[in-house]
């Protein structure tokens, strides 16, 4: 298959990418490479140099590309910077999200997968672990971005016909996630400890999250492009993790033997949440595979290796 991914340079992106390639489809890569990083292109994928969110050059892309997949990655992924300018971020995540959607409909494309959150969308939770019945109520304009597109790609669906699947991921870790961006604490953690740094744990190490490892990822990305056609996904494991264990299991596979610094909450973030993600096991066949402490040590493991 022609797949088409949007913001391939990315921690996600990319390796989806590389696995797609592997499994032998003709890919291209759009991205803007304010996030992307340039090695973490696979030299096998064509490479569109653009942003989603300038829709004419866009539309030249599908034109010439003329994708059957699109996999849309590119996004702006920071709830701090959504909540200090929350414009750019609805620019990027809606407007980029439309445009790639309106793109794929005059290009013929038969079906977009969506990398949703989960960890955003819900909001502080009515319960755990969350399913994707749960009211969607985001407590951060990151969340609300992300979400819109959801509804974008069901209207389209409707009116011309385009599939979808929708992947809401947990927090997503692993090699090539970016230790010096705003977000993905196991990298930011395990970035620092490296370089001798202590990390600093925002608030009182007691807010969790759900934490799922990046090729249990590319897994749910190579199943749907086959499988759970105008279905939302819940992609993680159901287990909460606590900031100060993934503060300890960082700590243990780098060898770094200092207590955190801890200060203030940030706004815009939720306190608990864990994904159930039943569904994704019953249509699309897919569960988590890797342990937390063990991603965190191969991650610490490739993260050297770079260093």
């Amino acid at each position: 298959m022609r797949i088409l991914v949007t913001g391939g340079a990315g921690f996600i992106g990319s390796n989806v990418v590389d696995r797609y390639i592997t499994d032998g489809h003709d890919v291209a890569i759009i991205d803007n490479f304010i996030t992307g990083r340039r090695e973490n292109l696979n030299p096998a994928a064509r490479l569109y140099e653009q942003d989603v969110t300038e829709i004419e050059a866009l539309r030249e892309t599908f034109a010439a590309f003329r994708p059957e997949i699109v996999a849309h990655f590119a996004a702006q992924l920071d709830v701090r910077k959504s909540v200090a300018d929350p414009a750019y971020d609805a620019c990027c995540n809606i407007i980029g999200g439309i445009n790639v959607i309106q793109s794929s409909v005059e290009a013929g494309v038969g079906k977009i997968i969506y990398a949703a959150t989960g960890g955003a969308v819900y909001g502080n939770p009515e319960k755990l672990p969350v399913d994707e019945t749960h009211p969607v109520n985001p407590v951060s304009q990151y969340g609300i971005s992300k979400h819109t597109v959801e509804h974008y790609l069901a209207l389209y669906h409707q009116l011309e016909g385009l599939r979808y699947t929708v992947l809401r991921y947990a927090n997503v870790f692993g090699p090539r996630q970016n230790p010096h961006g705003e977000a993905g604490v196991n990298a930011i953690f395990a970035g620092q400890m490296l370089a001798g740094e202590t990390p600093t744990i925002f608030g009182d190490g007691t807010k969790t999250r759900d934490y799922v490892y990046i090729g249990d990822v590319v897994e749910a990305n190579v199943l749907a492009l086959t499988k759970g056609d105008q279905e939302i996904f819940n992609i993680g494991t159901g287990q909460e993790t606590t900031d100060q264990e993934v503060y300890d299991a960082v700590a243990a596979a780098v060898g770094f033997d200092k207590p955190a610094q801890y200060t203030s909450a940030r706004k815009g973030e939720i306190t608990r949440i864990a994904l159930d993600a039943s569904k994704a096991k019953r249509i699309l066949g897919w569960e988590p595979k890797m342990p937390f402490r063990e991603g965190v040590k191969a991650n610490v493991e490739y993260m050297r290796s770079q260093m």
